[in-house]
């Protein structure tokens, strides 16, 4: 018998075959694994939009998330500081660089009256490198406390790998949505810490990451052009890169919080004057 036509719809009043929209492209195929290994805690502009259909820049997007905290009341300039130290050693423990969380490390490697706490020989956590690491580690931190001291910081880069102009990865810690208050009028740095992290957590921001060969992390920072730092280098004409997969993690301030009662806030016009400062040293990763 002869084969029947195939069915015509008219325009709007069905869909076209699975295989054949596929083919056109107007339907996407749903991909074997996640489009990227960072998982979004907050769907790029644009992602949504179409029916759900992933636009080409999805991939650009997929590997550029983002995750925002609202601390509900004000901000120490201190709290801020201590962000910016949690998430630099967090990063880098997540990311290979050290063989252990900072603190553990810094245990098991700290110096009691010269001598290094013993430990087992197979963890060899007293090997010079790592004196080395958490020396150098140490004194960038110290020297972000410093910095946060002598100005305000909007943002925070952390580097690993390739160069500053173009990392392998990239970790933004973005700090202009911060209310700046007084340590009398500002939440607890700890709870505010404790709600950063789980943030992150909650983002599995970390988990499907594929682990890194130990590599070179450097840290950047903006700081108003007149702070009079010493130890950090500026670099006025830094653009921070488009490339390499980015993390970025926006931190505001909302709530009951009594305007009149805090210091003077920088508004947006004012970041103008402020510009990145390079720390000097490059933190080299090592693993056990």
């Amino acid at each position: 018998p002869p084969r029947p036509e195939p069915a015509s719809f008219p325009p709007g009043t069905a869909q076209a075959p699975p295989e054949a929209e596929m083919a056109s492209g107007r339907v996407a195929a749903a991909p074997a694994s996640p489009p990227s290994p960072l998982l979004l805690s907050e769907a790029p502009p644009g992602l949504e939009r179409g029916g759900g259909m992933w636009p080409r820049r999805s991939a650009l997007a997929a590997a550029c998330p983002s995750v925002s905290v609202v601390f509900p009341g004000a901000v120490s300039r201190e709290s801020c500081c201590r962000f910016a130290c949690e998430l630099l050693k967090h990063v880098l423990h997540q990311r290979h660089q050290l063989p252990l969380p900072y603190e553990q490390l810094a245990y098991f490697c700290r110096r009691a009256g010269g001598d290094v706490i013993k430990k087992p020989v197979s963890m060899d956590l007293a090997s010079k490198k790592c004196q080395q690491v958490l020396m150098e580690l140490e004194g960038v931190l110290q020297h972000l406390e410093v910095m946060f001291r002598l100005t305000l910081v909007p943002r925070v880069l952390i580097l690993l790998g390739g160069n500053v102009m173009s990392p392998k990865e990239l970790y933004e810690l973005n700090l202009e949505g911060i209310l700046e208050g007084s340590a009398e009028e500002s939440l607890k740095t700890a709870s505010c810490v404790r709600k950063l992290f789980h943030s992150l957590f909650v983002a599995d921001v970390f988990s499907e990451l594929k682990a890194l060969p130990a590599m070179g992390t450097v840290v950047m920072l903006q700081g108003h052009r007149d702070c009079g730092v010493d130890w950090f280098r500026p670099k006025l004409n830094y653009k921070v890169p488009t490339r390499g997969r980015k993390l970025t993690v926006n931190l505001s301030c909302d709530g009951d919080i009594n305007i009149s009662a805090l210091p003077p806030q920088h508004m947006s016009s004012d970041w103008e004057d402020y510009v990145w400062f390079q720390a000097p040293v490059t933190l080299k990763g090592f693993h056990e």
